[in-house]
């Protein structure tokens, strides 16, 4: 396995534009994936120490041979507590690329993809934990409901979570191709490979929490940020990107604002561009999963 086919990193640029990288300075590249962003970052280091952080142990095998580089298998939930462990407490910027890998999608038995025939797995890490089958197979349908719904952002949501139900009952869901014969009888007709992305992207999100650690992580690095340091978070879907805006612009996830008695928003961190950053045309055509990227940059106060 190599870099070059695990991943094409998206808005490679526009990233490490919005690191403003200290020669000098302390850096965390939270999804290491296939190095591609990590060692855009090595380049303009000189002095200074880069940390890659990737839950999946497949990523180990593109980690660069150099000293400047410290590899870390974790979730970017648990970053902080990482750091801390090589006497760490604040870094210059911080990155975050959330997409889900090329090389994850490529690996038919990892479930991930609708193009492959593939265990229902879906785990970004494979140390244990709960699989999209475990979710099919044990949730309750209004759980499955509120999944569907809110993660997946489907209009049937009630009918299909019913659907899933009736049908473990006959034969519990093991692969990607058993699930996908019952998505197909509610697909909407013409648009059936963006239904069934939908519904992988909710058990996806699920079996990984992503939204959670997403929230515990934005938290951390507030924390671990200097002043002035910068934060870069590429998402791919408006679940994420929501609360990556909401953060940065109000120092929430959701709810009113706070202000100070000047009338001041009271927020820790500043954002850097007015707008999320979108990849080029070019880009979108060399690589597709660029179409629906949206790059937040803000800046501790």
């Amino acid at each position: 396995m190599t870099v070059h086919n695990y991943h094409i990193p998206v808005m490679l640029g526009p990233c490490i534009e919005g690191l403003a990288i200290d020669p000098k300075g302390v850096y965390v590249d939270l999804t290491f994936g296939g190095g591609g962003h990590s060692k855009e970052i090595l380049k303009k280091l000189n002095e200074g120490h880069l940390y890659g952080f990737d839950q999946d142990v497949d990523a180990e095998a593109n980690v660069p041979d150099d000293p400047r580089f410290t590899f870390v298998q974790a979730n970017f939930r648990d970053f902080k507590k990482y750091l801390r462990l090589y006497g760490v407490a604040q870094v210059d910027g911080i990155l975050a690329d959330l997409g889900i890998s090329s090389h994850q999608i490529d690996e038919p038995q990892r479930g991930f993809s609708t193009r492959f025939e593939g265990e229902l797995d879906m785990r970004m890490s494979q140390s244990g934990g709960l699989s999209a089958k475990d979710v099919l197979n044990t949730y309750e349908e209004s759980r499955l409901h509120k999944i569907f719904g809110i993660y997946g952002e489907i209009k049937n949501a009630k009918t299909l979570a019913q659907a899933v139900v009736a049908e473990r009952a006959l034969q519990p869901f093991t692969t990607t191709e058993s699930f996908k014969r019952l998505l197909q009888k509610f697909a909407p007709r013409g648009k059936e490979f963006k239904y069934f992305a939908q519904v992988f992207q909710a058990l996806r999100i699920e079996v990984n929490d992503e939204l959670g650690a997403l929230e515990e992580m934005l938290l951390q690095a507030v924390e671990v940020l200097k002043p002035g340091g910068r934060l870069v978070i590429m998402s791919y879907h408006s679940l994420e990107d929501r609360l990556v805006k909401n953060f940065i612009n109000k120092g929430k996830f959701q709810g009113e604002v706070e202000k100070d008695f000047y009338g001041n928003l009271i927020r820790p961190l500043e954002p850097v561009t007015r707008k999320a950053v979108t990849a080029e045309a070019d880009e979108i055509k060399e690589n597709n999963r660029a179409r629906s990227a949206k790059l937040r940059i803000a800046k501790k106060l």
